[in-house]
């Protein structure tokens, strides 16, 4: 009977056993198919983000290259290179900035630069067409109005008093002063010229009473004054800087432009100013706006940015030397004047000069065509 019980009992386990181990094998496949289902279907979804993200990007990339597009094309400023020309002096100092951006493609505009020692160089270049702008001296650009018969307007004045009087001889204190001295400085009908005639005759001093010597350049006025220190240069910045620097026994004996605004109740010399074609506006108006934009936000940088600045006056080879560039750009009087104040104060210039010798300006002052007010705005 025990036996019968023991038996029923060992059959009863065996089958509970084989229950319970069937149980869990289902249990655990069930678990391994939601496993997989589960696992596809997250596949799924990140499949499907990627081909959105892949679709956004291609429609982001699209729209940005089709708003280049639409900057790009027709945009008269892709069209035109601006050519511009300027002197090797304070003029050209204040288009450094200006030439390192389009160097390095920040420019507003296209642009092709030329720097030339003398106004000569460049006035019959723009009668001819093959440049657009110019920064030249008020008095030439005035003439070239008058011979052209009106073909160029002035769009801004670049410079105003850069001109200052070197000498070893330190007894120079007034214009009065100069009477039987010898005075080296560039070029016949130039601004230093006129500067110095003006200030001799509000002095009552003749030509006859001293001895003018014009070089062609104002580094050979430097070498002059090296072999005869008691004469006096008259120079513009930078090239005041670089005498002095060269020869220790020369220093700054007058600021010709505080001598021009004595004897002129305040109004200072405009040294230089800023041309254009008028045929070249008419066609690229938007162009000229573009240079107005990029000449005085480089005027404003090499007046802010003084030691960066000179490293640029450097490398663009208007001087040699860093420490030069450094202490004559707060003495260059850079600027860019433009509208109304622009044409008040280079009219009342020029009507100065046409009262010393109206040749100096081509023979008028010129009409009103000759100032052109352009809006970037």
């Amino acid at each position: 009977m025990k036996k019968k019980v023991l038996s029923l009992l060992l059959a009863m386990t065996m089958s509970m056993g084989l229950l319970c181990g069937c149980g869990q094998s289902g249990v655990s496949q069930n678990t391994q198919e939601e496993s997989v289902q589960e696992e596809n279907v997250q596949e799924e979804n990140l499949q499907e983000e990627n081909a959105q993200q892949d679709t956004a990007n291609e429609t982001e990339q699209e729209a940005a290259d089709e708003t280049e597009a639409k900057e790009t094309a027709g945009d008269p400023l892709n069209d035109v290179v601006i050519r511009v020309a300027s002197l090797k002096g304070p003029t050209s100092i204040g288009l450094v900035k200006l030439w390192q951006d389009a160097e390095d493609e920040k420019a507003n505009a296209n642009y092709e630069f030329t720097m030339a020692t003398a106004a000569d160089e460049i006035l019959p270049l723009v009668l001819k067409g093959d440049l657009d702008i110019a920064l030249v001296p008020a008095n030439a650009a005035a003439n070239l109005y008058q011979k052209s018969n009106g073909a160029i307007a002035v769009i801004d004045i670049n410079t105003l008093g850069v001109l200052y009087m070197v000498s070893g001889d330190d007894s120079i204190q007034s214009v009065d002063d100069l009477a039987n001295k010898t005075i080296y400085l560039t070029g016949k009908g130039t601004t230093p010229d006129l500067a110095l005639q003006y200030l001799l005759e509000s002095h009552n001093i003749q030509l006859s009473d001293l001895t003018i010597e014009y070089k062609s350049e104002a580094t050979e006025v430097a070498v002059a004054l090296s072999e005869n220190p008691d004469a006096v240069g008259l120079l513009p910045m930078p090239f005041v800087i670089a005498a002095c620097a060269q020869n220790d026994a020369l220093g700054i004996v007058l600021d010709v432009n505080a001598q021009w605004e004595a004897a002129n109740d305040g109004k200072g010399l405009v040294t230089g100013v800023t041309i254009v074609r008028k045929a070249f506006l008419e066609e690229h108006t938007e162009a000229v706006a573009a240079f107005l934009e990029d000449h005085k936000n480089s005027a404003e940088y090499v007046n802010a940015n003084v030691e960066e600045a000179a490293e640029l006056v450097v490398k663009s080879g208007i001087v040699e030397k860093a420490p030069i560039a450094q202490k004559a750009i707060p003495k260059c009087n850079i600027t860019c004047i433009t509208g109304e104040e622009m044409k008040e104060m280079l009219s009342d210039y020029l009507k100065i000069l046409e009262k010393q010798d109206a040749s100096f300006i081509g023979g008028a002052v010129p009409d009103d065509d000759f100032y052109v007010v352009i809006r970037n705005e």
